[in-house]
């Protein structure tokens, strides 16, 4: 029973750690959109999806440092379950996915300059 335990605390810390990836990911994303870029596509505010998604970092890291540090100490002795990840990493991702998703879509190529179909002119 210890090494399936082992086995899914394991595969719990790689999907905490994909979330934290997810949420990064999508931050660093939005911080080099241009402001304007969010309007003309429609979506929330630039200032509103960097708050969104920064919640989702903090979140989504403190998630996977609970799963790292209970790793370590419990490893698979016994399972550690879906406490660690709880309510608000799940809201990460939901965030992440929506952004990476439905956002960066709309939001892509917009304010870049003078760009032709083969480049800048």
């Amino acid at each position: 029973m210890n090494l399936i335990n082992g086995v899914l605390n394991l595969l719990f810390l790689v999907l905490a750690a994909v979330i934290f990836g997810m949420s990064v990911y999508s931050l660093v994303h939005a911080l080099r959109v241009p402001t304007g870029a969010f309007v003309s596509a429609g979506k929330l505010q630039k200032n509103i999806w960097l708050l969104i998604l920064a919640l989702a970092t903090l979140f989504s890291a403190a998630g996977a440092w609970s799963y790292l540090s209970a790793f370590l100490f419990i490893g698979g002795i016994e399972f550690i379950g879906l406490s660690a990840v709880g309510f608000f990493s799940i809201l990460a991702v939901i965030a992440a996915t929506i952004y990476i998703v439905d956002v960066k879509p709309a939001v892509k190529g917009m304010g870049r300059g003078n760009n032709g179909p083969y480049g800048p002119w």
